[in-house]
């Protein structure tokens, strides 16, 4: 299993939203292969970050199979207006 945490900072003042966008981005996620949960979690500190952490099979079921599909695209016409600046992406494993 892999953990994707992607930082995403939006746009000021758009929390609501990009929250509201985010349930449909999720039935959109959730259907990805080698999906296997998700969290959406918001900063605390900082108003318009927010974090997400989804668990995948395989590193490439994200980097390939979901990145490189029609879903990712539709993913990112959902989401994708709301944000600042690019998602910072990074991938781990359990130890």
């Amino acid at each position: 299993m892999i953990l994707e945490l992607a930082t995403i900072d939006i746009k000021a003042k758009q929390g609501a939203e990009f929250e509201a966008a985010l349930v449909k981005a999720q039935e959109v996620l959730v259907t990805a292969k080698g999906y296997v949960k998700h969290e959406f979690k918001k900063c605390i500190e900082q108003e318009n970050r927010y974090i997400l952490l989804i668990t995948w099979e395989t590193l490439e079921d994200h980097t390939v199979g979901f990145r490189e599909s029609d879903l990712f695209q539709r993913w990112r016409i959902i989401i994708g207006p709301y944000f600042d600046k690019a998602p910072v992406v990074v991938h781990y494993t359990a130890v």
